[in-house]
């Protein structure tokens, strides 16, 4: 997985400057979240991914499962 430094942000980070983040996800459509030197979470501007919101019959994770592999946002 590829991913470009400037969506690279510390878990330290994240925590004490969380506006600051989502703005920086807000600007590159997310930021990969690193937790002892390795990505551990991703945080996603919505509008920017173009994710279709679940049906009724379908659970949030899943989809958004389904839109991450659809999409080569990273």
């Amino acid at each position: 997985m590829l991913i470009d430094s400037n969506q690279i942000v510390s878990m330290t980070e994240a925590n004490q400057n969380f506006s600051k983040v989502v703005r920086q996800a807000e600007e590159n459509g997310c930021v990969v979240i690193f937790k002892n030197n390795k990505p551990k979470f991703v945080l996603l501007d919505i509008e920017q991914m173009h994710l279709s919101l679940p049906q009724s019959d379908e659970r949030l994770d899943k989809a958004a499962k389904k839109e991450m592999s659809r999409e080569k946002w990273l």
